[in-house]
């Protein structure tokens, strides 16, 4: 028996995000995209007020939209 591939994004997007402006802003909005389902990996653009998500499929935006807003912050 082979062991398993690591699992890679099939998917990777970015979204604009208002309101972030330090580490714990984008450590909100981490562990909002993280909780998503079929997410694989969040990075966070602080300069450029970013978030680059990982994925096993594409996303759905409105999912992306509530997971940033209820973190408190706004998804442009």
């Amino acid at each position: 028996m082979s062991a398993a591939a690591p699992t890679s994004p099939v998917s990777t997007a970015a979204y604009g995000v208002a309101g972030m402006s330090c580490g714990h802003c984008s450590a909100a909005v981490t562990e909002a995209l993280t909780a998503l389902p079929g997410v694989t990996g969040v990075e966070i653009d602080l300069p450029g007020k970013r978030a680059v998500v990982a994925s096993r499929a594409p996303l759905d935006i409105a999912a992306v939209r509530d997971a940033v807003e209820g973190a408190g912050y706004q998804l442009v």
